[in-house]
């Protein structure tokens, strides 16, 4: 079940100040292995929907321990949303999931990476392929407006153990679809969305890595559209290592290339961290 704590900025217990220091607003826990968290957004940080910033706390040397982490929330959004694993021996994480509403964490406000929509070239369908934590870019880009005004048909999918590690994704959508707003976006039948979560270990109504599901073509049959064509087709792709390299050894062998900020093309890897 997920446990939620939030506060208000008049809540905010007085603490020594961090450097880059950003208040923590909301903490949600989903499992033994995942939370997400809200925090305050520095008035001059400018990022586009997709990238990550780095984040953390003062290590025990008295020096701050920062680890990339995805922005969660999408450019407009007035707070700052981070979705993270907990690692019980982890320097930053086996700190970082006890953190409350009112603590202050450490937020270097220098926004990077690949999964923007600037790295790829126009197209008709963009699939987001993700395991665990790798939803994390995706849940903002979901958000943005752009990704609905730039594709016919947008397909993300979502990887995991268990079903309960997929509820941070699976509330995510079921909330976009239910926004009136993002209805105008998503169409009458609000099709235009397409979400396919799979699940590895647990039993569910789907399972299996996606690798093999793009392998054996079912992926397309499932959503009954075509197999992967660079003409039409554009992809982003966050989780692990060995996910992402996956993932990227089928996308070329349909025929997409690897883009970047300075050199758009059919595909694009997150590879500034693993999750």
């Amino acid at each position: 079940m997920t446990e939620q704590s939030t506060v208000t900025q008049a809540d905010a217990r007085p603490v020594k100040a961090l450097p880059d220091a950003q208040i923590v607003t909301e903490v949600r826990h989903y499992t033994d292995r995942l939370f997400s968290f809200r925090v305050s957004r520095p008035a001059s940080l400018r990022f586009r929907s997709g990238e990550f910033v780095m984040i953390g706390l003062m290590g025990d040397n008295g020096k701050p321990l920062l680890r990339a982490y995805s922005i969660a929330s999408p450019s407009w959004d007035d707070e700052l949303e981070f979705y993270s694993i907990k690692v019980p021996d982890g320097p930053l994480t086996s700190k970082l999931q006890h953190i409350q509403p009112g603590d202050q964490i450490i937020l270097r406000p220098k926004p990077v990476g690949t999964l923007v929509h600037d790295a790829l070239l126009p197209g008709k369908r963009l699939y987001f392929f993700s395991t665990g934590t790798g939803f994390a870019p995706f849940a903002s880009l979901l958000r943005d407006p752009e990704t609905y005004e730039a594709y016919d048909e947008v397909i993300v999918t979502h990887t995991c153990r268990d079903v309960a590690e997929l509820e941070y994704g699976r509330t995510l959508i079921d909330n976009l679809r239910a926004d009136e707003m993002m209805q105008e976006l998503l169409g009458d039948g609000l099709d235009k969305l397409r979400y396919y979560p799979t699940t590895t270990r647990e039993e569910s109504p789907k399972m299996g890595r996606i690798t093999t599901l793009i392998e054996s073509a079912e992926l397309f049959a499932d959503l009954g559209v075509p197999a992967l064509d660079p003409a039409t087709d554009r992809a982003m792709v966050c989780g692990s290592l060995e996910f992402n390299k996956d993932i990227k050894a089928l996308l070329e062998a349909h025929g997409l290339r690897e883009g970047a900020n300075s050199d758009p093309a059919e595909f694009v890897v997150e590879k500034a961290f693993v999750g």
